[in-house]
C-alpha cells in the first residue's frame, strides 16, 4: 500500500456529531499522529479505517481506488491492523495463543505443533524487546505493560501495510517505549503506513512525520514534524494557548503526616521506608517490575502486606484494609480505571459516591437528594461531561472517567493522604492540567499526596520529592528542582551514567 486517504468522513450516531468532513492523507513509511481532546473523533476515525465503524457519509481510498471496510475481517485482508487502547487479549490464554489465535500451525497428525508455537511466540515478543517473558504462562500473570507489548507483537508480527496505535504507551515506561520507537522505526523502513493517537506530545513530535489534530470532529490543524512545536499542539487541541501546564509549587508543611517502616511482601517490596509531610506531594517512579504499583496497593489494603508499619498522623494503623484506610481518610486512585476504580454499567451519581455514602446518609438510609447534591456540585467543579448524573461511565470518555474516579475520593470524608497510580493516564493536555491544578490544590489545603507516574516530565513539574524504586525498594531520593530525567532513569535502570 503506497497511499491512503480518508477524505470529509462524517459519523453521527442520533443527534451527535462525532466526526464533521474529516480528512486525513498517509503515504508508504510515514508515521502520522491524530491528536486531540478526549472526544474530538480521533478513535472513531481510526475505528472507521479498523472496520469496526462505518462512515454515516465520506469514503476510504487507497492507492487511489475507492476501498470499502465493511468489518473488521475486510481491514485484516487489506492489512490493516490495529492496537486499541483496550486490550483484546484472552487472559486465560498463553501468550503463544494469543499471537497466534485461529492459526495455531499443526502437525501432520493435525494436532498443534506446540513445539512451533512456541518458538515462534519467543521470536516475536524477542522482537519486541520481550525476549524475557515466558510465552507458556497466561496472559493475566503479566502486568498491563508487559500485555500491551504482547498486543503490540500481535498486531506487527505480519509486517502490516497500515499498522493504527492507540495510546499504545500508556501504561509503558521510558524504556519499553523506546523498543516501540526502535519497532516502529524498522516498520517505517519496510513502507507500514503507521497512524499514531497519543496524548504525550513530546513523543508525537519526536516520532511522527506528520501531525493532523482534531477538534470537535473536524480536522483543525495538520503540520509536518519540522513545523511542530508542543505550544502549536496545545493550542490547536484545547483552542488557546497554555502558558504553563504545571502550577507553582506551594512548599509542605513540616509535620508528618504519614510515616511507613519496614514495609514489605516477600518476593515482591521489602524494606520500604518514606514519610509524606502535610500538604507534600511525594513522588515516585520506577521502571516496570519495580514494586511501586505493588506497594501503592498494598498500602491502601487492597493487597496484602506482610511486615511494616504505617503510623497516620502519629497513630499506629493496624495491617491496611481498604475499609480501614477508607476511614482513615486514606483514597486511593487505581492504575486501572476500568478494572478497579468505576462500576462502569452504573452511573456518574453512583460511582462518585462509593466512598462516601455515609455523608448522604440519614441512618441506615441514603438520602438520594443529599448525594444528587454532593456529588452534581463535585462533578461540577471538575467539570465532568457529561453533566447528567445519571449517564453510564462505560459511555465516557477516559478523561472523565478518570474525573468521576477522583470526584469519588474528593467526597471522602476527612481526606487526609490521596494515593495516585498514574492519575493522567490516556488524558488528553487539557485534562491533565485540570488534574495537575487539582492536585496542587489538595496538597495546598494540607491533604498528602502519594503520586505514581511513568512520566517523568510530570513528576518534576508537580512533585516536591520524587522516590525511585528498583527491585521492590525505593533506592534514591531526588529533588524535582534540581534533578534531571537522566539521573532519575539511572537510578531506576540500576546503570551507569556512561552507559546511558
Amino acid at each position: 500500500m503506497k497511499t491512503l486517504r480518508l477524505t470529509d468522513v462524517v459519523k453521527t450516531y442520533g443527534e451527535t456529531l462525532a466526526l464533521r468532513k474529516a480528512s486525513l492523507e498517509a503515504h508508504s513509511g510515514e508515521v502520522v499522529a491524530v491528536c486531540g481532546e478526549n472526544g474530538a473523533g480521533k478513535s472513531t476515525l481510526m475505528s472507521i479505517l479498523a472496520g469496526s465503524r462505518q462512515p454515516t457519509s465520506g469514503h476510504i481510498e487507497i492507492d487511489g481506488e475507492r476501498a470499502t471496510i465493511d468489518n473488521p475481517h475486510r481491514a485484516f485482508e487489506l492489512g490493516i491492523r490495529t492496537v486499541y487502547q483496550e486490550l483484546s487479549l484472552l487472559p486465560n490464554l498463553s501468550v503463544a495463543e494469543n499471537l497466534y489465535l485461529g492459526k495455531l500451525p499443526r502437525g501432520r497428525l493435525g494436532t498443534i505443533d506446540w513445539q512451533s508455537v512456541f518458538a515462534d511466540a519467543r521470536r516475536d515478543m524477542a522482537a519486541v524487546g520481550m525476549d524475557h517473558v515466558d510465552v507458556r504462562r497466561q496472559v493475566a500473570d503479566f502486568a498491563v505493560a508487559t500485555q500491551q507489548m504482547i498486543e503490540i507483537a500481535k498486531a506487527i508480527q505480519v509486517r502490516p501495510d497500515v499498522l493504527i496505535l492507540d495510546e499504545p504507551t500508556g501504561v509503558l515506561t521510558s524504556m519499553e517505549s523506546e523498543r516501540l520507537f526502535e519497532k516502529i522505526r524498522e516498520l517505517k523502513a519496510t513502507g507500514t503506513i503507521i497512524l499514531y493517537i497519543s496524548h504525550r506530545l513530546e513523543e508525537v513530535i519526536d516520532i511522527a512525520d506528520v501531525i493532523v489534530v482534531l477538534k470537535d470532529g473536524q480536522v483543525v490543524d495538520t503540520m509536518r514534524r519540522a513545523e511542530a512545536s508542543k505550544d502549536r499542539l496545545v493550542t490547536a487541541m484545547v483552542g488557546r494557548p497554555l502558558e504553563s501546564i504545571y502550577p507553582k509549587r506551594v512548599p509542605p508543611q513540616a509535620e508528618r503526616l504519614m510515616q511507613v517502616e519496614g514495609f514489605g511482601r516477600t518476593g515482591v517490596f521489602d524494606d520500604v521506608n518514606f514519610t509524606l509531610h502535610r500538604g507534600e506531594i511525594l513522588g515516585f517512579f520506577g521502571l516496570v517490575g519495580s514494586g511501586r504499583t505493588e506497594v501503592m496497593r498494598a498500602l491502601f489494603g487492597a493487597d496484602r502486606s506482610e511486615r511494616g508499619t504505617v503510623t497516620l498522623e502519629g497513630k499506629v494503623m493496624g495491617r491496611p484494609t481498604p475499609a480501614r484506610s477508607i476511614g482513615a481518610g486514606i483514597g486511593f486512585l487505581t492504575e486501572e480505571r476500568k478494572a478497579d476504580g468505576l462500576a462502569l454499567d452504573a452511573d456518574i451519581l453512583d460511582n462518585a459516591s462509593l466512598a462516601s455514602m455515609d455523608r448522604a446518609s440519614i441512618g441506615p438510609f441514603l438520602n438520594r437528594d443529599s448525594q444528587r447534591t454532593l456529588v452534581g456540585n463535585m462533578t461540577g467543579e471538575l467539570d465532568v461531561r457529561p453533566p447528567d448524573l445519571g449517564h453510564v461511565v462505560r459511555r465516557m470518555s477516559g478523561g472523565n472517567q478518570q474525573k468521576v474516579v477522583l470526584a469519588k475520593w474528593l467526597l471522602l470524608n476527612g481526606l487526609k493522604v490521596l494515593i495516585l497510580d498514574e492519575p493522567t493516564r490516556g488524558v488528553d493536555i487539557a485534562t491533565k492540567v485540570q488534574i495537575y491544578q487539582l492536585v496542587a490544590n489538595l496538597a495546598a489545603e494540607g491533604v498528602g499526596i502519594v503520586m505514581v507516574s511513568s512520566e517523568m516530565p510530570e513528576l518534576l513539574g508537580l512533585t516536591h520529592r520524587i522516590c525511585v524504586m528498583r527491585q521492590g525498594r525505593i533506592v534514591a531520593e531526588f529533588d524535582p528542582e534540581k534533578a534531571s530525567e537522566h539521573e532519575i532513569f539511572v537510578a531506576a535502570a540500576n546503570v551507569s551514567m556512561e552507559a546511558a
